[in-house]
């Protein structure tokens, strides 16, 4: 009737694989995929706060609270020390500024605009710009400083993250 047994692992016929060779793997080792991914993860993390706004400029120094942050990316008008205004990072003749705000709002969920103005300008041609976004509809101006300025009772706040 020539009922054959057949046998799973090669026991001791040439068939079967010899003692001490390993067998080739069927699994994906996804170990060096994950070890790439981490990096990654790093770099972007340390990178991602540098990218958030590329206008240099040297903020006043003032005690005044952090603002909570946002879900949206804030929308930032800076006031540079050579003079020019610009919307996030690109330059923006004054006579433009309002009806491009304008444009840019009407997208975004968010009403609030960050100004930023470095220290060394005059404190009348800051005044003026957010006086000019005042009549163009935008109310909600929140002024960007960096934390450590004096509190006016002796002491200095400490700079917060």
């Amino acid at each position: 009737m020539g009922g054959g047994v057949a046998r799973k692992s090669g026991g001791g016929g040439r068939r079967g694989r010899r003692r001490g060779t390993p067998a080739a793997m069927s699994e994906i080792n996804i170990t060096p995929f994950v070890d790439v991914m981490l990096v990654l993860l790093v770099i972007f993390m340390v990178a991602a706060p540098l990218m958030t706004v590329g206008v240099p400029l040297e903020l006043p120094k003032t005690a005044a609270q952090a603002v909570p942050t946002e879900q949206e990316e804030p929308l930032t008008i800076s006031i540079t020390a050579e003079g020019p205004v610009m919307i996030m990072n690109t330059e923006t003749p004054e006579n433009e500024l309002i009806e491009k705000l304008r444009a840019i709002a009407a997208e975004r969920n968010d009403d609030k605009l960050f100004l930023r103005a470095d220290g060394s300008i005059p404190y009348e041609r800051v005044v003026q710009v957010m006086g000019a976004l005042n009549a163009g509809g935008f109310t909600s101006i929140i002024l960007v400083t960096e934390a450590g300025g004096p509190r006016f009772d002796g002491a200095v706040a400490a700079p917060s993250e």
